[in-house]
């Protein structure tokens, strides 16, 4: 060990098993919900309240993906149902379903290498 040897490898860090229990438990309820539709909104209410325990970790970007995930998704099954009616709307909820999983796969895989969302260099980034 020499004088530069990086000390934060010695001092343990602060253990995030617990909250990486409830960022997997949020993309479980996302997932569950293509079959119940009520465990979508169960996830967003756990993201809103236990928004506090992650913030200033790794994982309170993938909090951000879950919730920017809701809202979107949210958002286009709107408009893809009001647009029914004139054909398009089937177009747009089958993409919407699809940008869904994405975004649930992306995430939990992301969770599963415990990786942050939104990494610099990504391929949807500057």
């Amino acid at each position: 060990m020499n004088a530069f040897t990086s000390r934060s490898s010695t001092v343990p860090e602060h253990d995030l098993s617990g909250e990486k229990k409830i960022v997997t438990t949020v993309y479980a309820l996302q997932a569950a919900s293509f079959l119940l539709g009520f465990t979508y909104f169960i996830g967003i209410l756990i993201n809103y309240l236990q928004r506090p325990v992650v913030a200033g970790t790794w994982l309170e970007s993938h909090f951000q993906w879950q919730i920017n995930t809701f809202w979107y998704s949210l958002l286009w099954g709107f408009v893809g149902g009001f647009t029914l009616f004139w054909g398009v709307g089937y177009f747009i909820v089958i993409a919407d379903v699809i940008w869904m999983i994405y975004r649930i796969a992306q995430g939990w895989s992301n969770l599963a290498r415990d990786q942050p969302m939104y990494q610099a260099g990504g391929p949807f980034q500057s």
